[in-house]
């Protein structure tokens, strides 16, 4: 009865799968070394939210499994950022302030992104990522990550939600 509670609950795996994933694909040196996205905290988190942000946008129209896994990512995300705050020395008083905060740059993001990518309007994801990402900056390097973004949404709509939920999570733009 103790050892159940060491032990890896399989139905969580395809959630740490593409969590994992997601952080992968987030650190690929292109984004910071080619597309100046600040190679930060807030830079890393920016880039796992974006990620993240394409994740929703291809299971949001799904339910039942699917929208319980979203939650499931969801919730693996903020408690991977309330794990890092406390390693960086965040206080306990000042966690869940910091995790509020990000919840909402996160959502803020989110919405933005969306709207813009629904028009398929590359100026207007542009905008969004020189004010989120970028602080105002614009150029070629924020062309690229839009352009990337777009991509990935027109790949990841490829890939069937029961894979995804499986823990098969692909991205085809190779940053």
């Amino acid at each position: 009865m103790i050892l159940s509670l060491f032990r890896k609950n399989t139905a969580t795996e395809p959630v740490y799968a593409v969590y994992s994933a997601i952080v992968a694909q987030s650190r690929q040196p292109r984004f910071y070394a080619e597309w100046q996205v600040p190679d930060t905290v807030t830079g890393r988190f920016d880039m796992i939210s974006l990620h993240l942000a394409l994740l929703f946008r291809r299971l949001r129209a799904e339910t039942g499994e699917q929208k319980d896994f979203s939650q499931a990512v969801f919730d693996l995300f903020f408690k991977d950022m309330d794990r890092s705050l406390r390693e960086m020395g965040v206080g306990d008083l000042g966690v869940p302030k910091r995790i509020q905060k990000m919840g909402n740059i996160f959502f803020g993001l989110l919405a933005a992104m969306s709207e813009a990518m629904d028009r398929n309007d590359a100026a207007a994801l542009q905008a969004v990522l020189s004010r989120n990402i970028f602080d105002g900056a614009t150029g070629p390097h924020v062309a690229a990550l839009a352009d990337y973004l777009l991509a990935e949404d027109k790949a990841l709509g490829a890939q069937p939600s029961t894979a995804i939920t499986q823990g098969a999570l692909s991205f085809e733009a190779a940053a």
